[in-house]
C-alpha cells in the first residue's frame, strides 16, 4: 500500500475513534444537561408567570440566593431571603417580570452542574436592567434543584 492510501486509513480510524468518543461522552451528560436547562428554565416561567408553586419547586431547601450589586464603595453582596424572593414572584401579576436569558457555559458532575446565562431584566415590558446569573445545582433524589444563585445587575 502506499503511504497517501495508509495515512488516510490512520486518519478514518482516528476520527471514527474520536467521533464514538465523543457520543459516548455526550450521550451520558445529555439527558441532565436537559434535565438542569429544564429548572432553570422553570424558576423563569414561574417568575413570568407569578406561579410561586412551580418556582418552589425548582429550588433546594437549603439554597442560597444573592445579588452583587455594583456600588461607587464597590461590589455590595446582598444575601435575600427564597421566601422573601418567592413571596415577592407571588405579589406580581402574570407577564410583569421577564428576564430574558442566555445560557452560556455549561460544566457538570453526577451530582452538582454549575450554568451561567447572561440576562436582560424586563419590568412590565420595559428594559429595567442587565448582568449575569451563576447558578449551582444539585443533583437530588427529587431530581435537579438551584441550591445557589448569585447575580449581577447593570443598567
Amino acid at each position: 500500500m502506499s503511504k497517501k492510501i495508509l495515512f488516510t486509513l490512520l486518519i478514518l480510524c482516528i476520527t471514527k475513534f474520536l467521533s464514538n468518543a465523543q457520543s459516548s461522552n455526550s450521550a451520558g451528560f445529555a439527558a441532565p444537561e436537559k434535565e438542569v436547562k429544564q429548572v432553570i428554565q422553570n424558576m423563569f416561567r414561574a417568575m413570568i408567570q407569578a406561579d410561586t408553586i412551580l418556582l418552589k419547586t425548582c429550588f433546594s431547601d437549603n439554597v442560597i440566593f444573592q445579588t452583587i450589586l455594583n456600588k461607587p464603595e464597590g461590589a455590595v453582596i446582598k444575601t435575600e431571603s427564597i421566601n422573601d424572593f418567592i413571596q415577592s414572584i407571588g405579589k406580581q401579576t402574570p407577564n410583569v417580570l421577564d428576564e430574558r436569558i442566555e445560557f452560556g457555559a455549561i460544566q457538570m458532575d453526577e451530582l452538582m452542574a454549575t450554568v451561567w446565562t447572561p440576562y436582560t431584566f424586563y419590568y412590565k415590558g420595559q428594559y429595567s436592567h442587565k448582568g449575569v446569573n451563576s447558578f449551582q445545582l444539585v443533583r437530588l433524589k427529587e431530581g435537579w434543584k438551584i441550591q445557589y444563585l448569585i447575580d449581577t445587575r447593570y443598567k
